[in-house]
């Protein structure tokens, strides 16, 4: 069963497996799960990498799926994950800009120095949370959401997210959750606000005591 965190007034908020795929596709993707499980229709709204687990958003019924796109459009669906570092950011915090090509034969994005034809360009804020031997747990803001985007700039920086074999991380799950979503209520334009901390796969790539997360409010 895939937990369900609210399902009403045309939004649907869940905690999306590792390894399962966000967009419609075969009948093991995380949609058709959820139409077996709820009896009613899903549309997805944004998307997560396979390897990555944690909060996802659909729409259920067409409406709230033009409006939930428009939000992301807008940027008034927010998105906000926890991740584990090889290595250090040079700064504690900041913002990370970047033009990215994304390759889809091999599917890996590449960071390049030109604007030209299948590049776009790519932005987000971090904060460093914790370092601890050689690691360190980062709070990722996006404000844009292209392919690996996550993966590929901070490993273009010398710090690859742990367990991303892809972009130099090594083996093992990749330490990236879904930890936020801040989006409008279908309808209503309401703020509405979810948030759950990863479980174990995601620590066992920590190293060193559990860094306590920001509180609710920040």
């Amino acid at each position: 069963m895939i937990p369900i965190l609210y399902h009403e007034n045309g939004l649907l908020v869940c905690l999306k497996p590792p390894g399962a795929i966000s967009q419609d596709g075969p009948a093991d993707s995380l949609p058709a799960l959820l139409r077996a499980q709820t009896g009613g229709e899903v549309y997805p709204v944004h998307r997560l990498d396979r390897g990555v687990g944690g909060l996802m958003a659909y729409a259920t019924n067409r409406e709230s799926a033009a409006l939930l796109s428009e939000a992301v459009r807008e940027r008034t669906f927010q998105k906000e994950y926890l991740c584990i570092l090889l290595g250090r950011p040079a700064e504690d915090s900041g913002v990370l800009e970047d033009l990215l090509l994304h390759d889809r034969t091999r599917n890996k994005s590449f960071v390049v120095q030109r604007m030209r034809t299948g590049v776009r360009a790519a932005k987000l804020e971090y904060q460093v949370l914790a370092s601890a031997e050689g690691r360190s747990l980062v709070r990722v803001l996006l404000h844009t959401g292209r392919t690996h985007q996550i993966r590929v700039q901070f490993s273009s920086r010398g710090a690859p997210l742990a367990g991303d074999g892809k972009y130099g991380g090594g083996g093992g799950d990749i330490a990236l959750w879904s930890w936020r979503l801040t989006l409008p209520r279908p309808g209503t334009g309401e703020r509405l606000v979810f948030r759950h901390e990863p479980g174990e796969a995601f620590w066992a790539a920590w190293r060193g005591e559990r860094p306590p997360l920001p509180a609710e409010d920040q």
